[in-house]
């Protein structure tokens, strides 16, 4: 969105020539208006407007997957700095060069584009194999467990090879504050008992030497 008419004509010239369907907004209250109605895939916006600002617009569509490119004919560093700390993914100055501005705007697209891509990998890896089970003893395990994950206890897992202790870890990481974290998964018997600590939770530089 740009409050200056022939600015936003620009753009629209521009983009729809590369293959890109373009909405026009002159005002906050214009865009806030359509944000209620319909979400686009990325969005310019310009830091001065008529009845604000467009870093007040940022938080409105930054929460989402759809990339923020701020521009400014009147642009300052402490402009660029709290649209980037806002979310924004880029902070152009006009006027704005053709090949500048679509290779930002290409480069933001692909981004999200793999951002929703890990997002959706991540939450397959999250699906997995599930435990089931009706008997009331593996029901109670079920039930302990689900209790445990939501506390900030430390749980050490033990049993013979192949009853489901890794299954059993990662629906009690699915249950923990960590869900939305990655469950990784480590081999420890493959790493030298000298380096394990160290491949666990890291070591200061020069620690092995002398």
């Amino acid at each position: 969105m740009d409050d200056e008419e022939n600015v936003g004509a620009s753009l629209r010239l521009v983009l729809e020539g590369a293959g890109y369907r373009v909405e026009v907004c002159r005002t906050a209250a214009d865009f806030r208006r359509r944000l209620r109605r319909s979400h686009a895939d990325a969005y310019l916006l310009d830091v001065r407007l008529p009845d604000g600002s467009g870093l007040d617009l940022l938080p409105l569509v930054a929460e989402g997957r759809a990339p923020v490119i701020m521009i400014s004919g009147h642009a300052t560093i402490a402009d660029a700095v709290a649209a980037t700390r806002a979310g924004a993914f880029d902070f152009l100055e006009k006027p704005l060069g053709r090949d500048r501005l679509l290779l930002v705007l290409k480069n933001a697209l692909e981004q999200a584009a793999l951002q929703q891509e890990n997002a959706r990998l991540r939450e397959l890896v999250g699906d997995g194999p599930r435990m089931i089970g009706a008997s009331p003893a593996f029901r109670q395990v079920i039930e302990q467990a689900t209790q445990v994950a939501r506390s900030d206890a430390r749980v050490l897992l033990a049993g013979e090879s192949g009853t489901g202790k890794e299954l059993l870890a990662a629906h009690m990481h699915r249950c923990s504050p960590f869900a939305s974290g990655p469950f990784v998964k480590v081999n420890c018997a493959a790493i030298p008992v000298d380096l394990l600590e160290s491949e666990l939770f890291g070591h200061e530089k020069g620690a092995f030497t002398g």
